[in-house]
């Protein structure tokens, strides 16, 4: 499997371009800047095919570069419909041009897994920073959205947050991983699941 990280402002979100080496499917995972020509060319580097857009939550910086496609499939958990239908309420305040609101072609839940050929992608519902967050596990990898950062938490003071629910699914679902299990957040630096029991001071 190979992973490409995309730092897009304006507030610095880690886009990541999961590719699965055999099938030359790939899924990145949150769009804050489109595919622009960095992805493509990664893309094009790995002769790979990007198939789906894992969104890990439904907050304008996360999907403002999402274009419906019919050959990428867009990802996300149901509960999240109500941010994403606010997108343009957001961008603006940020200097970023209104978006038309993407089309969510498959609505995943705790537990369901998506494929890139032989790789297996699971979800896990981590609400808490949103109603609808989730991470992707893949390969002793997750990709961990805004639910966990290297030594912090999500922000729980917006729309859908919960602090004592963000706290939950951080212990019951990100802290029962094997230790070795790497964390890749929506920003900021890498981190692990043994790193952040010992270190993150929120939990």
């Amino acid at each position: 499997m190979i992973i490409k990280t995309f730092i897009e402002p304006p507030i610095d979100n880690n886009n990541y371009l999961i590719i699965d080496e055999q099938s030359k499917e790939a899924a990145l995972v949150d769009c804050s800047g489109g595919v622009n020509d960095e992805i493509k060319s990664a893309l094009s580097e790995f002769d790979a095919n990007l198939k789906y857009i894992l969104l890990t939550h439904a907050h304008f910086d996360h999907v403002a570069g999402i274009r419906n496609n019919p050959d990428i499939k867009v990802v996300m958990h149901q509960e999240d419909m109500g941010l994403l239908q606010k997108v343009n309420n957001y961008l603006p305040m940020f200097g970023m041009l209104e978006m038309t609101v993407p089309e969510i072609d498959i609505f995943v839940k705790d537990g369901d897994v998506i494929k890139l050929g032989d790789t297996e992608i699971k979800v896990i519902h981590t609400p808490g920073h949103t109603q609808g967050g989730v991470c992707y596990l893949v390969d002793g990898k997750l990709f961990s959205g805004d639910t966990i950062f290297r030594e912090a938490v999500g922000r729980c003071d917006l729309e859908g947050g919960d602090f004592d629910q963000i706290v939950e699914s951080i212990q019951n679902k990100i802290f029962t991983l094997p230790e070795e299990t790497v964390i890749y957040p929506g920003h900021g630096r890498m981190t692990d699941v043994e790193w952040e029991k010992q270190n993150n001071r929120f939990l």
